[in-house]
C-alpha cells in the first residue's frame, strides 16, 4: 500500500472533501483526487460515494479512517516526541463531557490540568448526547453509564447514587402524595420507591414543577417547592449543613461516570495524563469525594 495516497484520504476524509483538504493541506485537488483513486484501485474498494456536491465514505472507507487515521496519528505524536527528546504530553487534546460532572467538576479539572500540562491545549465540550468520537474528533468522553460499546475502552471513575431530599419545611407525607420537582419531562411515573432507615417505601408524587438541569431542580427543592431524587454528591454538603433532609436512597443501580477512548487507537500521551489526572483527583470514586472536591 502506498502510505503517501494513504495519508492524502485521511486528508480529505477528515476535512470532508478534496476542495477543503486541498486548503487545508496546500496540495493541489488533483493530485488528492488522483491519489485517493490509485488507492482505490490498488485495494479494489471504493472508500467515498461521490455526489454532485458532497463526499460520503464508504463503509469500507470509514474502516479504513478509523484504523489508519488512528494509527497515522499516534506515528505523527510519537516522531515528534522522539525529536523533541521526551514523551511530554502535547498537542489538542478534545473531551466531551456530560452536563451535570462539566457544571459542577469539570471548569476545576480543566484548569488544574492546564496548569500542570502547559504544552497541552484542552478543549471541552459539553453535551448529554451520544457522541462519534473517530467522526466528531474527540480523544477522550466521559459518560455516566455508557451502553457497551465494542470500539470503545474505558473505566468507570466515579460512583454516584440519587436520593431522595426536601427542604426542612416541606413534611414527609404519613400518606397521600408530595409535591415533587423532576428532571425534564414528567412523564408516567407517579412513585417512588426508596430505601428509608425504617425500610423500604413508597412516595406518592405530584410533579409540581419540571426542569432541565439536575442543579435547577436542586435550587428548587432547596425552596421547598417539593421533593427530588438527586446525586448524592450535588446535596450531601446541603444535606451535612441543614438545608436538605435526606428522606431516603433511591432503589436501583448506582450512577457511573466513564472515561472512554477508542480501543482501536494507541493510547496517546495527553489522554494518558488526562485519565492519570482523573486518578489523582478521586482515588476512591465515591460520590463524598467529589461533593468534596467540587466544594474546595
Amino acid at each position: 500500500m502506498d502510505l503517501a495516497a494513504l495519508v492524502d484520504f485521511i486528508t480529505v476524509a477528515r476535512h470532508g472533501g478534496f476542495g477543503r483538504a486541498s486548503r487545508a493541506s496546500g496540495r493541489p485537488k488533483a493530485t488528492l483526487s488522483r491519489r485517493v483513486a490509485e488507492l482505490e484501485a490498488s485495494l479494489g474498494l471504493r472508500l467515498f460515494e461521490r455526489g454532485a456536491r458532497m463526499l460520503k465514505l464508504t463503509e469500507e472507507g470509514r474502516a479504513l479512517h478509523e484504523r489508519a487515521g488512528a494509527l497515522l496519528t499516534e506515528l505523527d505524536e510519537t516522531a515528534t516526541a522522539i525529536a523533541s527528546g521526551g514523551d511530554r504530553p502535547r498537542g489538542r487534546l478534545r473531551i466531551s463531557a456530560p452536563l451535570l460532572f462539566s457544571q459542577t467538576a469539570m471548569g476545576k479539572l480543566a484548569a488544574g490540568f492546564a496548569l500542570k500540562y502547559p504544552e497541552v491545549r484542552l478543549e471541552i465540550t459539553t453535551e448529554d448526547r451520544p457522541v462519534d468520537m473517530v467522526e466528531e474528533g474527540y480523544d477522550l468522553v466521559i459518560r455516566v453509564n455508557p451502553a457497551p460499546d465494542e470500539s470503545l475502552v474505558g473505566r468507570a471513575f466515579l460512583r454516584d447514587g440519587l436520593v431522595v431530599v426536601a427542604a426542612p419545611s416541606l413534611v414527609y407525607p404519613a400518606g397521600g402524595v408530595v409535591p415533587a420537582v423532576v428532571r425534564g419531562a414528567p412523564g408516567q411515573t407517579r412513585s417512588w420507591t426508596m430505601t428509608t432507615p425504617t425500610g423500604r417505601a413508597n412516595l406518592n408524587i405530584d410533579p409540581v414543577l419540571s426542569l432541565s438541569s439536575m442543579t435547577m431542580v436542586r435550587d428548587a427543592v432547596r425552596l421547598g417547592v417539593g421533593a427530588a431524587r438527586l446525586p448524592l454528591s450535588l446535596v450531601s454538603h446541603d444535606i451535612v449543613e441543614g438545608r436538605l433532609v435526606r428522606w431516603g436512597d433511591v432503589e436501583g443501580p448506582e450512577t457511573a461516570l466513564w472515561a472512554l477512548y477508542p480501543s482501536r487507537r494507541l493510547l496517546s500521551a495527553r489522554v494518558s495524563a488526562f485519565l492519570d489526572y482523573l486518578r489523582e483527583a478521586f482515588p476512591s470514586g465515591s460520590a463524598e469525594e467529589l461533593a468534596a472536591y467540587v466544594e474546595k
